[in-house]
């Protein structure tokens, strides 16, 4: 198995846009063809839009983009500016008249840091789409990951800046990859070693402590928490697999999450993983459920690593953890 650059994975690209000043952004994956798509979604408070095309019950055999952005549910109208772009292009669903585009939308709230009143909408969407590449992909403070933050159990006074990460493998003819934006309430660790990455900073601002015991200690004081939060990504693969499939793989893939961040999946968040085939490429459900599990677990701690300071909100390299 050896490391790739996720868009290597092959039968799509990735645009990103961003507003530095009111600290959201947007990042949108472009397929290439109408890819079957299957999501889990195990936050609290979800903001989404057209997920239920991905019900296996529905007709709809695959989506044609999916947009992750800031701007929590105030921004689901971004959605609009990719499907402009896609119906420029004669891209979507032949209707006869036209063609419609299916386009999948997950948010992050971000609206407690830069502006509360200034969200991705849909021109910032189509620049994204006019910025899509095929080679590289910019991580850290940059697209959906523009205003993440982690650790704000213990209010924003304590919370680390986090941002958007990427990875993704090649096992033989098998390419499995991983984007996420972290913006969790609680703790990050590296899924290989366990340690502490970022999270809820120390009472004096510095070194780290576990959101873990101080939920804990909340709950015997029957204090408040901070409640802004959600984790949303995706799977790539060029593994052949149907919606249906495709949503057990993204519910594997959850597992990812589970070993990088504690807490997680609370009423809070809106925990979500989409998952993409965009290939032939014959493989083992279980492999590539296994394989997306860790490469989002990788992509997590990416995440925070490549992320730098903004208002107000360290990150791992400003407090000498990188």
């Amino acid at each position: 198995m050896e490391e790739i650059g996720i868009l290597e994975v092959g039968g799509f690209q990735i645009g990103q846009a961003q507003d530095m000043e009111a600290a959201t952004g947007i990042t949108v994956l472009l397929c290439d063809t109408c890819a079957p798509t299957g999501v889990d979604i195990r936050g609290g408070g979800p903001a989404s839009r057209e997920t239920p095309l991905l019900d296996p019950r529905a007709a709809s055999t695959g989506i044609h983009a999916l947009v992750l952005s800031g701007g929590s549910a105030f921004a689901l109208d971004a959605a609009g500016g990719v499907m402009r772009y896609l119906e420029e292009r004669d891209i979507g669903f032949d209707v006869g008249v036209t063609r419609v585009p299916l386009v999948c939308q997950s948010c992050v709230f971000d609206l407690a840091i830069g502006r509360k009143d200034v969200r991705p909408d849909a021109a910032m969407a189509y620049q994204a789409c006019l910025n899509a590449r095929r080679d590289t992909v910019e991580e850290g403070c940059v697209g959906a990951g523009t205003g993440c933050t982690v650790g704000k159990c213990g209010g924003a006074d304590f919370a680390m800046k986090s941002g958007l990460g990427t990875y993704a493998v090649r096992n033989g003819d098998l390419c499995v990859g991983a984007i996420v934006a972290v913006n969790a309430m609680g703790d990050i660790y590296d899924i290989d070693t366990g340690k502490q990455l970022a999270g809820l900073r120390g009472e004096d601002g510095t070194g780290l402590r576990s959101s873990e015991e101080f939920i804990y200690a909340m709950e015997a004081q029957k204090a408040a928490g901070y409640a802004a939060n959600t984790t949303i990504g995706a799977i790539v693969t060029n593994a052949a697999f149907d919606k249906s499939k495709m949503g057990k793989i993204a519910a594997m893939a959850h597992n990812g999450f589970a070993r990088t961040i504690r807490p997680v999946h609370t009423s809070n968040d809106g925990d979500s993983i989409y998952a993409l085939s965009l290939g032939t490429v014959e493989a083992n459900i279980d492999v590539v459920g296994t394989l997306a599990a860790y490469v989002m677990g990788k992509a997590v701690g990416r995440a925070v690593r490549a992320a730098h300071g903004m208002c107000g909100f360290p990150a791992m390299r400003d407090l000498g953890l990188v």
